[in-house]
């Protein structure tokens, strides 16, 4: 199996595993999938979220600050320091998704 075959295979079970961890709410789901390689930038080359295997070193550790979901979308449609403004890049329900995967998946610290 080539490596960008196994990598797409370890992508899928982990989305796998967090989905079924989350008894496969699609927010979830969609959120996750938006956190990993959904967003551009990706959320990951910043932020550091265990649950999505993340070791970001720009932005702030969202397992320390465990955001709230308010709190979450309203840095994504304004933008937070260096973080830019995804309000043109997302639709309001991907933001949404997004919001409610980081709170949930920080305040669970897995």
């Amino acid at each position: 199996m080539r490596r960008g075959a196994v990598g797409a295979v370890a992508l899928g079970l982990a989305t796998g595993l967090a989905a079924a961890a989350e008894g496969a709410d699609p927010q979830w789901v969609q959120g996750r999938q938006l956190f990993t390689q959904g967003a551009v930038p990706s959320c990951t080359v910043c932020h550091t979220l265990q649950e999505a295997q993340s070791q970001g070193a720009v932005g702030p550790v969202l397992d320390e600050l465990k955001p709230d979901a308010q709190r979450v979308a309203t840095a994504l449609r304004n933008g937070v320091g260096a973080m830019p403004s995804y309000r043109a890049l997302l639709t309001e329900a991907q933001i949404q998704a997004l919001a409610v995967y980081v709170s949930r998946a920080s305040a669970s610290g897995r």
